[in-house]
This record gives structure tokens, sequence and C-alpha cells, in this order.
């Protein structure tokens, strides 16, 4: 499945995001390697989601951002919808088990699955005003439910970086633990899972999903005003800012034509 590694144990499925190189952002193929995958664990106990090397997700990969190509951009855009809404179909619940950086997408995979835990080294946020796009995946819409509205803005037009103590205090994440004690904590949430009647969790889960389905004409609408803006101006500052490492002059142009 290329960067994506998927094993089964006790009955649960890990899916692992592994391209390091690029702190886990997912391209077109990775993010359709996700969606088989969280699809084909229907008949698990639950699913765990986690990345490798250091870091949990930074989102789609910015590097298709610095010299679009609007067909492969608009369909990167859709099928990372098609992702969250994947993990909020799946009728096992699926555990976000962050360890490191979970950025942009990255973090509106955290708000989109039903727990999260992560170590006390991660860190949290959103980057779209900042590299020229917009989280409108979750991050402006459903993330105001899990963290309250203000906190949600400044989280999602802000771009700051949050610890995993701020990440657990909002009430994004249930558990921090120590950088050496994911795995023991995510076993210990499996273990409680397996006691629980498959069936009844599953009604759970998709009664939980109220939320999400009111959000579902917000995120296709603003969906498609990114669409819409690929190759603008600030698409094209913001990635090319980023792929430089240097800081983006969004209104640099803007003053320059109006003197």
């Amino acid at each position: 499945m290329g960067s994506i590694e998927v094993a089964e144990r006790r009955d649960v499925v890990w899916i692992t995001i592994n391209a390091p190189e690029r702190r886990n952002a997912y391209d077109l193929e990775m993010a359709q390697d996700l969606i088989r995958a969280v699809e084909g664990a229907a008949e698990a106990t639950a699913v765990v989601v986690r990345g490798a090397g250091g870091s949990f997700c930074a989102g789609g990969a910015l590097t298709q951002l610095g010299d679009p190509d609007p067909a492969q951009l608009r369909q990167l855009f859709t099928t990372s919808a098609r992702l969250l809404d994947a993990i909020r179909a799946c009728p096992r619940p699926v555990i976000a088990a962050v360890d490191g950086p979970a950025a942009g997408g990255g973090n509106e995979l955290v708000v989109a699955c039903d727990f999260a835990i992560a170590t006390e080294r991660s860190t949290f946020g959103q980057t779209g005003p900042k590299v020229g796009s917009a989280p409108v995946l979750g991050a402006t819409n459903v993330l105001a439910v899990q963290i309250g509205e203000r906190r949600a803005k400044e989280m999602a037009m802000l771009c700051r970086r949050y610890t995993a103590a701020q990440a657990l205090e909002w009430g994004l994440v249930n558990e921090v633990v120590p950088d050496d004690g994911l795995d023991d904590a995510v076993d210990r949430w499996l273990d409680e899972i397996d006691a629980l009647s498959p069936r009844y969790l599953e009604i759970a889960k998709t009664s939980s999903n109220q939320w999400w389905h009111q959000s579902r004409d917000n995120m296709a609408a603003n969906l498609g005003a990114l669409i819409q803006a690929i190759g603008s101006e600030d698409m094209l500052e913001g990635a090319r800012a980023f792929l430089e490492k240097r800081k983006p002059d969004f209104r640099g142009a803007r003053r320059r034509r109006k003197s």
C-alpha cells in the first residue's frame, strides 16, 4: 500500500502513515490507501491510526500546491473529504494515536477520529491561512463542537501551535501520556473497548455523528470554494513560501499594485 502500513493485532487494525521524510503528509495515492484501510476494518474490534518517524500527520502534501495541477488538486481535496467521512462512517471506534506534530489536515484527522491519545511531545494546529488554504473539513465547523467556537476560530484562523497539555485541557484529545507510553495507553483503551458490545458501540458511534452530518453541507460548499481558488495568488504564495522556508508575503503584491 505504498507509504501506508496496515497490520492486524488482537482483532484491531493498525494503520500507520509512513512518510516521515515529509512529516507523514499524504498525497492522493496515500489518501486513497487510507480510505481502503479504514473501510476494510469494518469487522475489526477497533482501528488505530498513527504516524511513523516522530510525526503524526501534516495533512495533504504541500508540494502539489506550489505548481498546482487543478485536476489533481481537486481530486486530492475531494479524497481528503472522503477519508474523513470514512473514519466517521466506520462502524468501529477509531483511535488517533498521536506522537509528534498533528498539523493542517493531520489535525483535522484527529478531529474526525472518535478518540485521541497523545504523547507529551505532540503538538497540534492548523496551517490553512498561513500556507494559502483553509481548513474546511473539520476545523472550521466540527472543531467548535469539540473545543468551543472561539478556540476553534483561533486554531483555524491564526495557525498557532498548541501543546498536548493544551489539547487535553481544551478537549481535542482524551489523554496525554509520557513519550514512551503511547502503545501501553492505546492497549489499555483497546482492552476497554473489547469488553463492550460491538453492536451497541456502533449505534452509539453513528448517533454521535450528529454534528458531523450537520456540518456536511458547510464542508461541501467550502470545499467547492477551495477548488475554485486553486492556482490563486494566495495559494501560490503560501505554498512557495513554505517550500522555500520563508515567511509568506500575501499582502505585498496587493500593496505594490496600489502604489
